[in-house]
């Protein structure tokens, strides 16, 4: 669950950073009253805690999942 929130913040904060390059428009200042707001720093803070968190992901080994499925059921049936 948390990786899930984790990964959208960080699609977000993407999203953001693309805006910023291409347009120099700033979505999250713009929403919550410049970068300078304290909700717009909050924001920022908790998108960059969410890339933090997503570094994490890389090392996760994820090769266990999946083996739960038909093929795997074979031992089982008699």
């Amino acid at each position: 669950m948390l990786d899930k929130i984790s990964l959208t913040l960080t699609i977000v904060g993407a999203l953001n950073w693309g805006l910023i390059g291409l347009f120099q428009f700033d979505l999250v200042a713009w929403i919550f009253g410049g970068q300078g707001a304290i909700i717009s720093r909050i924001i920022y803070t908790v998108i960059a805690l969410a890339g933090i968190w997503c570094i994490s992901m890389l090392f996760q080994d994820n090769s266990a999942e999946g083996t739960n499925n038909d093929t795997g059921r074979n031992d089982m049936a008699a």
